[in-house]
């Protein structure tokens, strides 16, 4: 499946305000309770790349993530904005490879890779739902 409509290059950057339910303590660091949690820079690493491709792509296609690579390199507190840009780098048939930059208002505090596939939502969606079906007939 070859990457239709799109080409290395594709960007997009989201920012969020960092909230109390962005910070460590929801993710199972309470010593860091008023500092922004990787997992939450990692989801907005996945939104930034799904905003620059998916709506390039054909009726029918999504893509989905297979791999990523975060260094959380600084610490953002808890008031203070986040802006994550992700840029795609290179396809390779229908495989992906995004490179990403955090930062907030005092300079850059992660960056790595991201790595998403294109799918047929439906298909996707079948393997998903004969997944569920296996785990029902065990449980019988």
């Amino acid at each position: 499946m070859a990457a239709v409509g799109l080409a290395p290059g594709a960007s997009a950057t989201i920012q969020k305000l960092v909230t109390e339910a962005d910070t460590a303590l929801h993710f199972g660091s309470g010593a860091l309770k008023t500092m922004f949690a990787t997992p939450v820079l990692a989801a907005l690493v996945i939104e930034a790349a799904v905003k620059a491709v998916d709506h390039r792509l054909p009726e029918g296609l999504v893509t989905v993530g297979t791999a990523i690579n975060v260094e959380h390199t600084a610490p953002t507190p808890q008031g203070m904005t986040v802006t994550v840009k992700t840029t795609l780098e290179r396809i390779e048939d229908n495989r992906l490879f995004f490179s990403f930059i955090a930062c907030d208002e005092v300079g850059e505090i992660g960056h790595g890779s991201h790595e998403r596939r294109i799918v047929n939502l439906t298909g996707i969606l079948a393997h998903a739902q004969a997944r569920r079906e296996k785990l029902l007939g065990a449980q019988k």
